[in-house]
């Protein structure tokens, strides 16, 4: 695995992410996928091997095990972690989308061209959508895994002892699975982690919709007053008025003379202006 790369999608994931998203993705680098490849994943490796029956009945171990265990603890994790990490590389993806564009833009119009993203990881417009979307899809994607593990393993717990009559089993047969306390420790560890990180993605979506909501009212609020303010104005000085009401045909407006003074220079030639 190629720890550089790793660290700059992380880098790029923390970057563009809320306080919320921040969290979040500490909790699933060091508690889902670091307790995955250093310990979950060794617990569960012997598994299999370790599935013992008190039987000598070809196929009935390997018939039993498949019964009780159609997929393993482990391959479910490790999809679960890839879709939900996938929709964060879909929002740094949309990033380096725009700043592409507005790479060409500069190639193509020079320095003088119209900046259409001044700030590219600003999360508006088409970008506040992938990133809405991306956090609906992240917490869906665990709700559906915790549904899975709830249906193939009841409560989410290992049995010490199973009982198994599938053929080719000549009768009931005992089955013991390995390490049953341990796994259930991990499984319920791995439940409750999952179960924060979809609280934490829910309440991310909410603060996005509500920032974006108060936004919304707050520039309708401020045309309207701007709105108010142009009609109280047209109403007491109307256009083209100066401010004078006109009382009937004959008024005439008052006319003063305004003496020439050096504050006002005069328009006249300079010989009239002297005489």
């Amino acid at each position: 695995m190629n720890w550089g790369v790793f660290e700059g999608l992380l880098s790029g994931v923390n970057k563009y992410s809320t306080a919320f998203g921040r969290v979040w993705l500490s909790l699933v680098f060091i508690f889902r996928l670091l307790v995955y490849l250093v310990a979950a994943e060794r617990v569960w490796s012997d598994d299999h091997k370790d599935f013992d029956c008190n039987t000598l009945q070809p196929g009935c171990t390997n018939v039993c095990f498949d019964h009780f265990f159609p997929i393993s603890h482990i391959r479910l994790w490790a999809l679960q972690l890839i879709l939900v990490t996938c929709p964060s590389l879909l929002v740094i993806m949309h990033v380096a989308y725009r700043e592409a564009k507005e790479q060409r833009l500069r190639e193509t119009q020079g320095e003088n061209y119209r900046c259409i993203y001044p700030n590219p990881g600003k999360k508006r417009g088409g970008l506040w959508w992938t990133y809405l979307l991306s956090l609906i899809f992240k917490a869906s994607v665990d709700v559906i895994f915790l549904y899975i593990f709830y249906r193939f393993y009841r409560n989410y717990t290992l049995p010490r002892l199973v009982k198994c009559e599938l053929p080719p089993c000549p009768n009931v047969v005992d089955c013991f699975i390995s390490r049953p306390t341990e796994k259930n420790i991990f499984t319920l560890f791995m439940v409750v982690t999952t179960c924060v990180c979809v609280v934490l993605n829910l309440i991310e979506a909410t603060y996005l919709i509500g920032k974006r909501c108060h936004e919304c009212l707050e520039a309708g609020g401020g045309d309207s007053r701007r709105h108010s303010h142009d009609c109280s104005v047209s109403h007491a000085d109307p256009v083209g008025t100066g401010g004078q009401l006109f009382q009937g045909a004959d008024f005439k407006p008052p006319t003063a003379t305004i003496p020439l003074t050096a504050s006002c220079p005069s328009t006249l030639p300079e010989d009239e202006a002297r005489s």
